[in-house]
């Protein structure tokens, strides 16, 4: 009998922490949009000012890029969510 009282803990427990795992899969997306976003935004350095001044510059530097593809690379979990309902 006691056996299968733990055994009911953790199977509650397991599906805790799937449904916890879902919801960080869910944050990944929004979380590197956003540090896109961010990056994309002068960080108030003096060397980043003289930079942005030089007419080559882009407004999409290397990790603006590099968090725009992990966010599409990441976008699955929200696709799947969407397709369910």
């Amino acid at each position: 009998m006691t056996t299968q009282i733990i055994r009911a803990d953790g199977n509650r427990l397991a599906a805790t922490a799937r449904s916890a795992a879902d919801l960080v899969c869910l944050a990944a997306a929004p979380t590197f949009a956003v540090m896109a976003l961010l990056s994309c935004l002068p960080a108030g350095n003096p060397h980043e000012m003289i930079c942005s001044v030089m007419r080559h510059a882009a407004p999409l530097n290397g990790m603006a890029w590099m968090y725009l593809l992990m966010s599409a690379f990441h976008t699955t979990p929200w696709l799947k969510l969407i397709s369910s309902r």
